[in-house]
């Protein structure tokens, strides 16, 4: 198995490449601690390394993020190892079904909002080793959620400020603000 590793914006998080599916299509899973981790073999495989703050997991890439406690040079042959170690063990790479963030009927508006992220965002997130999730619209304001690399990227507010709700203003007028979900 050969894994490819990419740089991140975000300095603190690797992206690494197995050349297969992690989640598939459209799938998404954030862990932020060993604790939340418990659902995927993959994450707390990776959680045993000492020095990991969070593992995202997407279509076909994995992000890790690591507390800065070591150099990288240092945890990359440790991440490459546990990742090589899961998809030769045949072990899934999520034990139980993801838990969707959104819920209820949609509304014209929150189904416009999602189809813009799904084709204009997600992808360019992907490409940077994140994801955004959407969590609500209410009165005007869009709340969404950085995942994976673009969760502690220093320039994640000001895509989330000025790229995204300039673009959701433009094609959703009743988007008025983009804030992220707290």
């Amino acid at each position: 198995m050969f894994i490819q590793t990419e740089a991140t914006p975000n300095p603190a998080t690797l992206k690494f490449l197995p050349g297969q599916d992690v989640m598939g299509a459209g799938g998404a899973a954030n862990f932020i601690s060993s604790d939340s981790a418990k659902r995927s073999p993959l994450a707390t495989g990776l959680f045993t390394i000492e020095g990991i703050d969070g593992v995202f997991l997407g279509a076909d890439f994995i992000t890790v993020t690591s507390s800065g406690a070591k150099d990288w040079d240092v945890l990359k042959p440790q991440i490459l190892g546990a990742i090589m170690d899961h998809f030769s063990s045949d072990q899934p790479v999520i034990t139980e079904e993801a838990v969707t963030a959104d819920s209820g009927e949609d509304d014209s508006v929150v189904t416009q909002i999602k189809e813009l992220l799904d084709t204009r965002v997600r992808p360019a997130v992907a490409q940077d080793g994140g994801d955004i999730i959407f969590h609500g619209f209410e009165d005007g304001i869009v709340y969404l959620e950085m995942h994976g690399a673009c969760a502690g990227c220093p320039s994640s507010s000001a895509t989330l400020k000025h790229g995204i709700e300039n673009m959701l203003k433009y094609y959703v007028p009743e988007v008025v603000e983009v804030r992220p979900h707290q």
